[in-house]
């Protein structure tokens, strides 16, 4: 597809753009983050940055917000050179970026977060705390930034605390403000409100960069749209100009007309296999509302969605992670108690988390303690743990999950990252669960560990028992029966075996179709 706007015009008439990069390289150690990559973004501008994992965006943001230094390639803002590395406030007065996870401080006033370490003229003079409120009610209404400067943050709306790190980014100077995922946690009504205030901000000359999963949103807010993939700049374009399927098909590099498919084993005979596990009416807050979904014996489903599609927390809710407002979960006809580990472990749920140095790993334990934590009451009589029973126990699971490791009394932190989510599914696969969960199940591992470890869920299933697979990654979905989409807390569409990647790739990001595409006629319970 031709690069149809690859920057503003520039000269006289024209502006220079408030941000511009050209040949940005980066890599870390093997990895090559961004190769020769390119952006471009005029001033009043809201210019989306789209792609799919891995493609590269994030690490534009650091490069471009001054937290790392790009190998090639140079950057300048406003015609300007970008400031040297670790001048911060040279920095902060050309470029800000809002992140989806915020970085106000809760206990702390909203005029103490406006003016965070500048609070008074001189760091020797005392705090003004009139005249730090009266500051702040002026940047507020400036920006028409409805909200209390006196308001402890903790008590701030989520779309409150972002207009208010909008307005900080603003004091320092910069016109020009990156949004990450912005309406990831905004419901309806405070994503039109957001963008609403952007269109106020951008009649006054701020230019944003916006990243979203959520391709309908860049149609409905940005004038321009920036692909990459693989680490390199694919195509800048006007979005008025580039139709759905054209960009879904630049973000997968496959073409809506080519005809590739993806086949995978025929479903399994859903008619008279178990019921293994089911999800009815389920409503988590904050994640979905009336939730249904069933997966049976000898199936795999994959649960798809972008961030906050709230595929992740419903995952989580089936291993007794959160709390449910409403509906049911069961596993082989036992009732699982929503927001109780024990009550799913004991009705045969295994769980492969999404981060596992955060919720999996012990690092200073070994790898047969890892391994066996699930299982501690089989390990000796009256709740004590023998030390040679754990060990034949992880010999065994290191042998089946092929974990390359000196021994089982090695450290789990001393192991490569594929070897140490190795340890995280056999922790899960000791009890011999029902229901396997995995979370993203082979993130940050490499393509050897990734075949293994999606063969070995496979395996669970085909022994006779159910899995779901809950990601984003397409290739995390290939081994899967059917694939159920959600975005923004509903199911949207499934996929039965024959999908191809720019169909599932539209649905989670909210686009193409809001009915479910199925192969098979069967509902979107699988029955």
């Amino acid at each position: 597809m031709a690069d149809t706007a690859t920057a503003p015009a520039t000269g006289p008439g024209h502006p220079a753009p408030v941000a511009e990069a050209t040949g940005i390289s980066k890599r870390f150690g093997a990895t090559v983050a961004l190769r020769d990559a390119r952006i471009s973004i005029a001033a009043g501008e809201s210019h989306a940055l789209v792609g799919r994992n891995g493609a590269g965006k994030s690490t534009l943001v650091s490069i471009l917000t001054g937290l790392q230094q790009p190998d090639t390639g140079s950057l300048r803002f406003s015609g300007a050179p970008a400031p040297a590395f670790g001048d911060i406030d040279a920095w902060r007065s050309r470029v800000a970026c809002v992140y989806q996870r915020s970085t106000i401080i809760g206990e702390l006033t909203v005029a103490e977060n406006l003016f965070l370490n500048r609070q008074s003229a001189a760091a020797v003079q005392p705090i003004r705390w009139k005249q730090l409120r009266l500051r702040a009610e002026e940047l507020l209404s400036e920006y028409g930034v409805a909200v209390d400067p006196a308001a402890r943050a903790r008590d701030l709306t989520v779309e409150q605390r972002q207009f208010v790190e909008i307005a900080r980014a603003l004091s320092f100077g910069a016109r020009f403000i990156i949004l990450d995922e912005p309406t990831a946690k905004l419901d309806a009504r405070g994503i039109g409100r957001l963008f609403d205030k952007l269109g106020d901000l951008q009649r006054q000359g701020v230019a944003f960069l916006f990243i979203s999963h959520h391709l309908q949103e860049v149609y409905d807010l940005c004038t321009t749209v920036t692909v990459y993939r693989d680490a390199a700049h694919i195509l800048t374009a006007p979005v008025a100009e580039l139709g759905h399927h054209q960009l879904v098909e630049a973000m997968t590099g496959e073409s809506a007309s080519s005809g590739t498919v993806l086949v995978s084993r025929p479903p399994a005979a859903r008619t008279g296999a178990e019921e293994l596990l089911a999800i009815d009416g389920l409503t988590l807050s904050g994640a979905c509302r009336e939730l249904s979904l069933s997966v049976r014996s000898g199936e795999v489903v994959g649960l798809a969605g972008a961030t906050a599609s709230g595929n992740v927390r419903v995952g989580e809710a089936v291993a007794g992670l959160h709390r449910a407002e409403g509906g049911r979960i069961s596993v082989g006809g036992r009732v699982v108690r929503t927001g109780s580990v024990p009550s799913a472990l004991a009705a045969g749920v295994g769980l492969v988390p999404e981060e596992r140095h955060l919720q999996g790993l012990v690092n200073n334990r070994s790898v047969a303690e890892n391994a066996t934590l699930t299982v501690t009451d089989q390990l000796g009589p009256f709740g004590t743990v023998l030390p040679a029973r754990t060990r034949t126990f992880a010999r065994r699971m290191i042998r089946d999950l092929d974990i390359k490791t000196p021994s089982a009394t090695t450290p789990v932190s001393a192991l490569s990252g594929g070897n140490q989510q190795k340890v995280v599914v056999a922790r899960a696969m000791a009890t011999d669960p029902h229901v396997l969960v995995a979370i993203r199940p082979t993130n940050g591992v490499d393509v050897k560990s990734k075949e293994f470890l999606l063969g070995r869920i496979r395996q669970v299933a085909d022994d006779g028992k159910a899995a779901l697979i809950v990601s984003d990654e397409l290739d995390d979905l290939r081994v899967c029966d059917r694939v159920v989409v959600m975005f923004h807390g509903r199911v949207v569409a499934e996929f039965d075996h024959g999908w191809k990647d720019e169909h599932v790739v539209a649905a989670m990001e909210g686009v193409g179709t809001t009915a479910a595409y199925t192969a098979s006629g069967t509902d979107k319970h699988g029955r």
